[in-house]
């Protein structure tokens, strides 16, 4: 459960990093069931839905890689599991304000040693389809907080992720493709994010964030979940629909509770 100061800080800076969120046993899990998602991936000949999950995969004669593994959960239930895990949905509870959620992602994310896998600059905002009919920010905050969980040690040597600071109070911007415009932000403002196993980033939809390829020698493997207000989205998602809904408290009473509880 968020503390208050953890709830300013990442409204302050527009992500909060929480060491060990996940326990070293939930840690075991997430490699067990990455691992046979990656074999799983390597018997298939192109990107392509598997009991429930889409492997979105890149083949070629001598470069294989994985993109992402879209709502994972439902070809490995663990990861249905870990994805709702009761500290993750209170702490998306208390950043979102709202005592109900919509799952829309559950997803894993591989990178490999030279698998030329890389992420340019971008706001989650514009997956979300922010500024169209498929998505309000009911909330006035962006409706919407994404969970990103290390699976293994994730640093700028192995392809982690850069992100800058305090660009959430920029908004969305808008674009076309999802490649930010030229000048539209400080690229030598950005940090690298430093996360053992089981530490957990949550992040605005707003703030920007990228990573390059795995340039390293060990695996950069992320478990990612994402959560909006109810109302906030209108778009379908593979696994999701327009979201799985989640009742984390039973009343906006029980949630405001779990403020003072966090606090005390």
């Amino acid at each position: 459960m968020l503390s208050h100061r953890a709830k300013a800080e990442f409204f302050e800076h527009g992500f909060l990093i929480l060491p060990s969120f996940y326990t070293a046993a939930d840690v075991l899990a997430l490699r067990l069931a990455f691992s046979r998602l990656e074999q799983r991936a390597r018997q298939l000949e192109h990107t392509q839905t598997v009991d429930g999950a889409l492997f979105v995969i890149d083949k070629k004669q001598d470069l294989f890689s994985i993109e992402r593994i879209v709502w994972c959960g439902g070809a490995e239930p663990a990861l249905a599991e870990l994805g709702r895990a009761p500290q993750l949905l209170q702490a998306m509870a208390q950043l979102l304000e709202a005592p109900v959620l919509d799952q829309l992602i559950n997803q894993a994310h591989v990178k490999r040693p030279g698998d030329q896998v890389a992420f340019s600059y971008h706001q989650d905002s514009y997956h979300r389809r922010y500024g169209t009919d498929l998505f309000d920010d009911v909330n006035g905050r962006g409706s919407f907080v994404q969970a990103l969980t290390a699976v293994d040690p994730m640093g700028p040597d192995n392809g982690g992720l850069w992100l800058i600071p305090q660009s959430h109070r920029l908004g969305h911007i808008p674009t076309l493709d999802g490649r930010l415009p030229a000048g539209s932000f400080e690229e030598a403002s950005a940090v690298p994010v430093v996360l053992e196993p089981g530490d957990t980033l949550l992040l605005s939809p707003f703030t920007i964030h990228g990573s390059d390829c795995n340039r390293g020698w060990q695996p950069r493997r992320l478990f990612i979940n994402g959560f909006c207000c109810p109302n906030a989205n209108r778009r379908e998602y593979p696994g999701a629909g327009t979201g799985l809904r989640l009742r984390v408290f039973e009343s906006a009473d029980a949630l405001a509770r779990s403020y003072s509880k966090a606090s005390a």
